[in-house]
C-alpha cells in the first residue's frame, strides 16, 4: 500500500471526524483550556421553525416620513438583514399611519428568546452623520471624537458608498456619490475644514474621522482615504466603512415600539419532526448503498456524513437563518451526493464484469463517470446562484444551502470517496469483485 493514499485516507476521516464532533458534542479540552460549543446549537432557526420578532418602527414625534423615506428605510432595513443572511423576515410599510412593521427570527444565541435582545439585530435603528468635530472633546475612555451639533451631511444625502481601488496607487478607499443638496453641503464644509477632520457617526457611535485633504468642488463625490498602509487590511477596513454608511443612510432616526414575540408558523414540532424525517432518510440511504454496492458503498456513506456535518458547520458559522425551504436545500444534495456515488459505482461494477482489475476499474469509473456528474452539478449550481442573487427570502436560504451543498458534494463525493476507496483497494482482502456488487468472478489484482 502506498503511504501517500494511507496519509491522504486518514486525513480525510480525521477531518470528517473532527467536523462531525464540533457539529454534534463540541469540544471541552481541559488542558489547554479549548472549549467550544457544538455547532448544532449555533444555528439561527427561521420563524417558520422556531417563531421570532415583531416590532413597529416610526419616526421620531415632530417627524412626518414621506412615501419616499419610508421605501428607502424598508430598503436598509432589507439591506441589513440580507447582509447578515437573515432571509426568513417581513418588512411591510404601513403608509396610512407612516410606519414600518418588521419581523425577524430570534437571534441564534438569543436562549431565552428576549425580544428586545433580538430587535437590536437590525444593526442600528440609527441615523448616520457627517459632523464637524471638536478636536479637544473626545472620550477618555475610548479616545474616540465626541458628536457635536454641527452637521455636515446626513444619511440620506448620501446616495451610495462603495470601496474601490485606485488605479494608480492600488490601495483600497471608499468613495462616496452625494444628492444633489448634498453634494453642496459637503463643497462648502470641504472648503472651510482642509487639514482637519470630519467625523462619521452612527447616531452618538464613532464610525471613522478621515481628514479633509483638499477642498471637493464641482463634484457630486468624494473619497474617504483610510490611511492604512496594508492592502489586504485597507481592503477590509473599506468595505466594512461602505457597508456601514450604505446600511446606515436612514433619512431620519428609527424608534422601535410594540415589540413582541410571535409564535413559529408551522408549530414548534417542525424542527424535531424534520430531524427525525432526515436522520430516518440517512439510515435507509446508508442501508441502499451498503446493500448495493458494499465496500464502495460503506465508504460513501462516510463521505455522506462529512457533507452533511460540514454543511451543517457552514450554517453555524455564516449565522445564515436556517429555514424550511433552506432544510430542503440539504436534503436535496443529499440525494444529488447519492446520484453521484450510484453514477461512478456503476461504472467501477461495469468495469470489473469486462475483466479489469480493482484498481484500473477504479480508476477508469471515476474518469468515466466524473463528466456526467460535473454537468449535473454544475447546472444546479448555477440555477441556485441565480436563485439566490435574484430570490428574495426563504428563497435565498433553499438556494444557500443548495449552493453550499452542490461545492461539498463536489470535494465528498468525487475527492474524499476517491480517497478511500483507492486505499481499500490496496488491501488484499478487499479485492474481490463481491465487495464491490459484482456476483460471481475471480479475485482481480
Amino acid at each position: 500500500m502506498k503511504a501517500s493514499k494511507l496519509v491522504k485516507s486518514i486525513l480525510v476521516i480525521a477531518v470528517i471526524a473532527i467536523v462531525s464532533a464540533i457539529v454534534l458534542v463540541g469540544f471541552d479540552i481541559q488542558g489547554i483550556g479549548f472549549k467550544t460549543k457544538r455547532a448544532y446549537d449555533q444555528i439561527r432557526y427561521g420563524i417558520d421553525i422556531r417563531g421570532g420578532v415583531s416590532a413597529v418602527l416610526t419616526a421620531p414625534e415632530g417627524v412626518e416620513p414621506t412615501d419616499d423615506q419610508l421605501d428607502t428605510v424598508k430598503g436598509i432595513i432589507d439591506k441589513r438583514l440580507e447582509a447578515k443572511q437573515v432571509y426568513d423576515k417581513n418588512v411591510v410599510i404601513d403608509r396610512v399611519n407612516k410606519r414600518v412593521m418588521v419581523e425577524i427570527p430570534y437571534k441564534k444565541d438569543s436562549m431565552t428568546s428576549n425580544p428586545y435582545d433580538t430587535i437590536a439585530d437590525l444593526g442600528a435603528t440609527a441615523m448616520l452623520s457627517f459632523r464637524e468635530v471638536d478636536e479637544d472633546k473626545i472620550d477618555p475612555e475610548t479616545m474616540d471624537y465626541l458628536p457635536t451639533d454641527r452637521i455636515v451631511v446626513q444619511g440620506d444625502e448620501i446616495r451610495e458608498a462603495k470601496a474601490e481601488t485606485n488605479p494608480q496607487t492600488h490601495m483600497p478607499h471608499v468613495r462616496l456619490t452625494f444628492s444633489d443638496e448634498g453634494a453642496k453641503k459637503f463643497e462648502e464644509a470641504t472648503k472651510r475644514l482642509v487639514g482637519q477632520k470630519i467625523a462619521i457617526f452612527l447616531d452618538e457611535q464613532l464610525i471613522s474621522a478621515p481628514t479633509v485633504d483638499e477642498p471637493i468642488t464641482g463634484t457630486d463625490s468624494a473619497i474617504i482615504r483610510l490611511g492604512l498602509y496594508d492592502r489586504n487590511q485597507a481592503m477590509e477596513k473599506s468595505k466594512e466603512l461602505a457597508a456601514i454608511i450604505s446600511a446606515g443612510a436612514l433619512p431620519f432616526a428609527l424608534e422601535a415600539s410594540d415589540i413582541n414575540s410571535i409564535s413559529p408558523i408551522i408549530g414548534e414540532n417542525a424542527l424535531a419532526i424534520s430531524i427525525k424525517a432526515g436522520v430516518i432518510a440517512m439510515i435507509l440511504i446508508w442501508m441502499f448503498m451498503i446493500m448495493f454496492y458494499r465496500l464502495p458503498g460503506l465508504i460513501s456513506c462516510i463521505s455522506l456524513l462529512g457533507q452533511i456535518m460540514g454543511l451543517v458547520l457552514a450554517i453555524a458559522l455564516s449565522g445564515m437563518s436556517l429555514t424550511l425551504p433552506g432544510i430542503a436545500g440539504i436534503i436535496l444534495t443529499i440525494g444529488m451526493s447519492v446520484d453521484a456515488n450510484v453514477i461512478i459505482f456503476e461504472r467501477i461494477k461495469e468495469e470489473i464484469r469486462n475483466g479489469k482489475t480493482i484498481q484500473s476499474s477504479i480508476d477508469s469509473g471515476f474518469k468515466m463517470a466524473l463528466a456526467a456528474v460535473f454537468d449535473g452539478n454544475i447546472t444546479t449550481l448555477i440555477t441556485a446562484a441565480v436563485l439566490y442573487f435574484i430570490g428574495t427570502g426563504a428563497v435565498q436560504s433553499f438556494a444557500f444551502t443548495l449552493g453550499l451543498g452542490i461545492i461539498l458534494n463536489f470535494i465528498t463525493a468525487i475527492w474524499a470517496t476517491r480517497s478511500m476507496l483507492d486505499t481499500a483497494s490496496q488491501i488484499n482482502g478487499a479485492r474481490k469483485p463481491w465487495l464491490f456488487g459484482v456476483k460471481g468472478g475471480a479475485a482481480n489484482v
